[in-house]
């Protein structure tokens, strides 16, 4: 396909810019800049710290080193400032949304509404279908935290040790452990990830969850259906004793179904298309309240103070929101699931997008990104080919860059103006993107999250890799309903 035949479907107030002084090769020197300083600066130097400020200072100088092709094909340094300037502004709404996420998060941590998620989750604990039960449980604390770390690092360690009881390899129990901490992640709205694909892919947060399901539940319907197999072909021995767990939920909370109110209200408005962060608002405010009602003891706890008045609860809340808040259990391993950043949480998440839309910006603005996308249709004729060529970028980028958030955030940039060249709605590329950067950085060992999972469960990736079957289903469930043009949403007149 010729430059000259395509015909960018973009928004009116967004334009590709295009350079013909630029080769591909050219283009292309940035990105692979970038993935050499990203590959020595987790592997050899930071490791799970990365994320810590060295991976969003290494976007810059990949941005810095895109400035200095531009310069050398007649870009001026006023260009690049203005298409970063428009970048940034365009993620003004996913950043709100962040924020909101972390406020909510934490009131509905000290509110109980979150922990009375994983009360009732544990008890659904059976020896006979005991790895499907474990991708129940931390599908639940999964979605209802946002965070596949850290339901792998408490309920995930305890459930490790319960399978060893039982006489199941830990391998087995780590990968549906997995399975169900890397569904609930990427179906959260609570996920930094869930919110990094759309913000990069230019979709909307519960339309890419929504959209997402499509590839999502058939996964992890292939998964439970692979783990009630095994579970009813291997032998188990003695019972699960999970009474520790709920008595130290149960002394820290006042437990009750009532708390259920507050996400069903949520979920509903969810469903009745209200704007995302009218919902979140509503559930951060109704979590509040519940918190004050269900929970005065550790409102007054996190206000620091020992009992409720009307300025210790105000402080409270507040605290819950914005900063770091934290309930003591009598077991030490939920000490750490029940702890919530609030809005301060997200600013590392928030930082990442800002230094990627600087890399971006500037990719645009030398006309690299246009270039890019042209040679990517040229070779990817067909939608399945496009689609390939995204899950191949970011299964490359989990192992080259060993970093998850890039493995969404560079494909994201890099492929939105090609998914916009075909006329394919964003929410493709959001979830292409977490169908295939998300989930497979635990199978990666070097990989920040392949590491950590590793470290954390005990259990080395080599020996949960096979085991891990939503992570490495996922992919393939994505490219089979490309391959046979399986909910590919097209732009409308109106969105284009």
């Amino acid at each position: 396909m010729k430059s000259q035949d395509i015909k960018p479907r973009v928004p009116q107030d967004e334009h590709i810019v295009e350079n013909i002084e630029l080769n591909i090769w050219e283009a292309l020197i940035p990105v692979i800049a970038l993935i050499i300083m990203l590959f020595f600066n987790v592997f050899f130097v930071y490791g799970d710290d990365a994320l810590s400020g060295s991976n969003q200072f290494i976007l810059l100088m990949g941005a810095a080193v895109a400035a200095i092709v531009g310069f050398f094909n007649k870009v001026s340094y006023k260009q690049m400032l203005e298409e970063v300037a428009e970048n940034v502004k365009s993620t003004a709404g996913a950043v709100l949304i962040l924020l909101m996420v972390g406020s909510l998060a934490g009131t509905w941590l000290i509110s109980g509404i979150i922990p009375t998620m994983i009360y009732y989750g544990l008890q659904i604990l059976n020896p006979t279908i005991f790895l499907v039960a474990c991708v129940i449980i931390c599908a639940i604390i999964s979605i209802a935290t946002g965070s596949s770390w850290t339901t792998s690092a408490t309920v995930g360690i305890a459930l490790i040790g319960i399978g060893n009881t039982l006489g199941i390899s830990a391998g087995m129990t780590a990968g549906a452990v997995l399975s169900g901490a890397y569904f609930g992640d990427k179906m959260s709205p609570l996920s930094d990830t869930t919110n990094l694909a759309p913000a990069m892919a230019g979709a909307e947060l519960f339309d890419h969850i929504k959209y997402m399901a499509n590839t999502t539940i058939p996964s992890i319907s292939v998964a439970l259906i692979v783990f009630l197999i095994m579970g009813f072909t291997i032998d188990t021995s003695g019972s699960p004793d999970i009474s520790d767990k709920l008595q130290a939920i149960d002394g820290a909370f006042n437990i009750s179904p009532w708390l259920f109110i507050v996400p069903v209200v949520v979920i509903y408005m969810i469903t009745k298309k209200t704007p995302p962060l009218v919902a979140l608002l509503v559930g951060t405010l109704l979590g509040a309240i519940a918190a004050i009602i269900a929970q005065p003891g550790i409102v007054a706890s996190v206000a620091g103070a020992d009992s409720l008045t009307f300025t210790s609860a105000y402080k409270g809340v507040m605290n819950a929101m914005t900063v770091d808040s934290a309930v003591e259990t009598s077991s030490a391993e939920l000490n750490d699931l029940f702890s919530a950043g609030g809005m301060a949480g997200m600013l590392g998440t928030i930082w990442l997008i800002i230094c990627a839309m600087v890399f971006g910006g500037v990719m645009d603005a030398i006309g690299a990104l246009a270039r890019i996308s042209q040679a990517l249709l040229s070779i990817a004729s067909s939608t399945f080919g496009l689609f390939a060529s995204t899950v191949a970028s970011c299964l490359a980028l989990n192992v080259t860059a060993s970093d998850q958030y890039l493995a969404l955030v560079v494909p994201g940039k890099m492929f939105k103006k090609a998914y916009d060249d075909k006329g394919l709605h964003p929410v493709n590329l959001s979830r292409t993107l977490e169908d295939s950067g998300t989930v497979t950085s635990v199978l990666v060992p070097w990989n920040t999250c392949g590491a950590y999972q590793s470290g954390v469960l005990g259990v080395p990736v080599v020996d949960y890799f096979f085991f891990a079957v939503f992570n490495w289903v996922s992919p393939f469930m994505t490219l089979l309903f490309a391959a046979f043009k399986i909910k590919i949403k097209q732009l409308t007149e109106k969105e284009d």
